[in-house]
């Protein structure tokens, strides 16, 4: 196979991919040795399952790498004056193509193994739907990656209103680790420790085995404690990998402006990332504060822009945060030196909405919280009164919890207006406070339903190329929600409102 360089204005990958799918593969199949020679012994002796295993192994790895080196051999790719090209492909070759104008992202990542090579993966973005609108350079050496980045991103310095400055915005503090417990990640962790017991106890055989281990343990002890320590177990389990996992991601976290209006977040402790944000795309800001980290005086912070990569990767990889959770004193400071405003409209005071719009959370959390009670007293009362009991333990605990975050969710409602943004804030288990600059509304829609009426209120929602695409004020006052529109973004309401009695007061 020929490995001439391709023309000069062509680039190739780096060619210790190779390696690194090598590696990798490896590391993968040695997690899978040990349950497969295992599972092998049921039919041949030790020694024959191990050499079994070693051959399959040696296949594996050969397979990966030289489809690999093929892969390497038939890619490569060309950055010009107007546009960026990657052609890669054996049989059928696969030509792709980005206009630069177009291009949002230039984002880095590098694995553990990627970076002890000094290499990393390029993933430039156009911000739409689809594979087909980010380009992936898996790898390159990190110093193209950064030339790469710089040139790809490269705009005209524009001046900026507002107070502002430069290079680094904010910097982790260890501290900030203490949010990490608290978060919806440790219990699901918990729950996905106890389940991967489970499961490779299965693949080597012993399930039946840890199951009666844990039956010992607990012969004598009441079934209700049984539980109690089960659940502490998974909790502890969780908590553990949710300090883990924030150490992974969040690890030499850096918020920086660069010369021309880019803002850059570096994050990672084993695997680097680097995502860059263009200011010109930037719309805003959502403060997000999850139940747990608000009790603790906490909030992280999300940028609302338009361009950032939409797909399957970006998404898990918490693409927009600009700020992992920190005290929401840290994070209002950072919004206002990411929008380069004097304060920020996080932090502006709000409008209440109407006590009508209290007693309709209450009536939807009651509702949520007395159908499963209602459909097991049925159930008790057709079976056994044992459901009863569960029934009334069941009102007993969720008829409260639910009032409780009935009349929270009613007190985060508020919208305002501030300088350039519009701010609306709404929820309780994830109380979100989205400030959008007025500027970037491309539209309204204004819902109102046959029970809002009847109680005067109804929901307007800003709809935006940026974020989310539509943040809601639920539930004001009509008259409020109404004027609050048409004075956010002038001339782009009017049009559909009457007005009516007082001309300052539109109605629908």
């Amino acid at each position: 196979m020929s490995t001439a360089a391709p023309p000069a204005d062509w680039h190739r990958l780096d060619p210790r991919t190779v390696l690194v799918t090598a590696l990798v593969v490896a590391g993968v199949v040695a997690g899978a040795a040990i349950p497969v020679t295992l599972g092998l012994t049921r039919w041949f002796s030790l020694p024959v399952a191990v050499l079994q295993v070693l051959a399959g192994a040696v296949l594996v790895i050969g397979v990966a790498a030289g489809a690999d080196r093929v892969r390497w051999h038939r890619t490569r790719y060309r950055v010009g004056a107007e546009r960026v090209d990657l052609h890669t492909g054996l049989l059928l070759v696969k030509r792709r193509s980005l206009a630069r104008s177009r291009i949002r992202t230039v984002d880095l990542t590098a694995n553990l193994m990627l970076r002890l090579l000094g290499l990393v993966t390029v993933r430039i973005g156009t911000g739409e739907q689809g594979s087909e609108s980010t380009l992936v350079l898996d790898p390159v050496t990190r110093a193209e990656g950064e030339r790469l980045r710089l040139l790809l991103l490269e705009r005209a310095a524009t001046a900026s209103p507002g107070v502002h400055r430069e290079g680094e915005l904010a910097v982790l503090d260890p501290r900030w680790i203490r949010y990490a417990p608290v978060s919806f990640v440790a219990p699901m962790l918990g729950g996905a420790a106890a389940g991967a017991v489970m499961q490779v106890s299965d693949w080597v055989g012993a399930q039946g085995q840890v199951i009666e281990w844990v039956g010992d343990r607990f012969r004598e002890t009441p079934l209700l404690w049984v539980i109690i320590v089960l659940v502490l177990a998974a909790l502890v389990a969780g908590v553990v990998g949710a300090l883990g996992l924030w150490i992974e991601m969040w690890w030499n976290y850096r918020l920086e402006r660069e010369p021309g209006g880019t803002l850059r977040v570096r994050r990672g402790l084993f695997t680097s990332r680097s995502i860059s944000v263009e200011e010109a795309r930037l719309r805003g800001v959502d403060l997000v504060e999850p139940l747990g980290v608000r009790l603790l005086g906490a909030a992280r912070l999300d940028a609302i822009t338009t361009g950032l990569a939409k797909d399957h990767e970006a998404k898990n990889a918490d693409h927009n945060t600009l700020l992992p959770a920190a005290p929401r004193a840290r994070a209002d400071t950072v919004a206002a030196d990411v929008l380069r405003e004097p304060g920020t409209p996080t932090g502006a005071a709000l409008t209440p909405h109407p006590r009508a719009a209290r007693g309709r959370r209450l009536r939807w959390s009651l509702a949520a919280a007395l159908g499963p009670v209602l459909i097991l007293t049925l159930l008790g009362a057709l079976l056994t009164p044992v459901l009863l009991w569960i029934a009334l333990g069941c009102a007993v605990v969720a008829v409260p919890v639910a009032v409780v975050l009935a009349l929270d969710a009613y007190r985060a409602l508020g919208h305002a207006l501030s300088g350039r943004y519009l701010v609306t804030r709404s929820g309780t288990v994830r109380r979100s406070t989205a400030a959008l600059e007025r500027a970037g509304v491309i539209g309204w829609t204004v819902k109102q339903s046959v029970f809002q009426r009847r109680a005067g209120l109804l929901s307007v929602t800003a709809t935006t190329a940026a974020g989310g695409g539509a943040y809601t004020a639920y539930d004001t006052d009509a008259s409020e929600g109404l004027a609050f529109a048409a004075d956010a973004v002038p001339g782009l309401l009017e049009p559909f409102l009457e007005r009516a009695g007082d001309p300052g007061r539109p109605r629908p």
